[in-house]
């Protein structure tokens, strides 16, 4: 393995698909170059993009150039990273495992960025409005319980911890940004789900405490969730909030029926 530090060429102002990749390499502490975030990265960037062709150019960010390799696709860097860093099972039913819930995850994230813009990505939000709340709509009562409830069971299914065999995975690494940018623009969506998804949200916290991540999350290499990337914050493109139970709902008592009030008749 070459000692030369990664370039990971994605935009700079955003977390997006990139962040998946800076997540991965974060934890497994493998030196690497943020190109675009470095001076005149961005034009190096587009120079690869745009400049001369290759057998396999990229279609576009994220990719990733190690030595004389060019990898593109989130799901491929990740899969390439992965043996390398200790960051997947050894055995190949598990790697391809992680690839496909990898793949699953990328899934969800095309649909969690169609929210805002359902039209085209070239539009404004502001061009599209109607059509977001319209399909915010339904990501948000049925795909989103869908896909975290499939995540929950695949999780139960591996024993509650890993969603790939016993040790921390690439995949968990994206559940975990997959989870935090839902909160970010859906939090009303998310807390109604919180009850049905304890074993995700266990394994958040868990990749949040690891050591290098709780590091990376504190610093200024982790950019902020804003309103250019896949995950945004609309309001009106969320559920309204949870009402609170009331404290006797939540004591488990009734209200006594007001004295001299007909009861109701029994159901036949």
């Amino acid at each position: 393995m070459s000692d030369a530090p990664y370039e990971l060429y994605y935009w700079p102002t955003i977390q997006g698909r990139g962040e998946f990749i800076r997540l991965a390499l974060e934890e497994a502490g493998a030196p690497y170059i943020d190109v675009a975030r470095e001076p005149k990265g961005m034009a190096r960037m587009m120079e690869l993009l745009e400049g001369a062709r290759a057998q396999r150019e990229p279609f576009a960010p994220p990719f990733l150039k190690s030595g004389d390799l060019v990898i593109a696709q989130t799901a491929t860097i990740l899969a390439y990273l992965g043996p390398r860093h200790g960051l997947v099972p050894d055995d190949e039913a598990s790697r391809l495992g992680a690839q496909q819930l990898q793949l699953t995850i990328a899934d969800l994230i095309g649909e969690a960025h169609d929210t805002h813009h359902p039209i085209a990505g070239r539009l404004y939000y502001e061009d599209q409005k109607r059509e977001a709340k319209r399909r915010s709509i339904d990501f948000v009562k049925t795909r989103l319980p869908k896909y975290l409830g499939y995540f929950e069971r695949v999780l139960d299914a591996n024993g509650g911890t890993y969603l790939v065999g016993d040790a921390l995975s690439y995949v968990d690494l994206s559940a975990f940004q997959v989870l935090v940018g839902l909160d970010y623009a859906f939090p009303h969506a998310m807390a109604r789900l919180a009850a049905k998804i304890p074993l995700l949200l266990r394994l958040r916290g868990e990749v949040a405490a690891q050591p290098r991540i709780a590091a990376y999350l504190t610093s200024a290499r982790r950019i902020p969730f804003n309103q250019q990337g896949i995950f945004r914050r609309y309001p009106e493109l969320d559920l309204p909030a949870p009402r609170r139970a009331s404290p006797s709902r939540r004591a488990g008592s009734r209200s006594a029926p007001k004295r001299g009030a007909p009861s109701r008749r029994p159901r036949r």
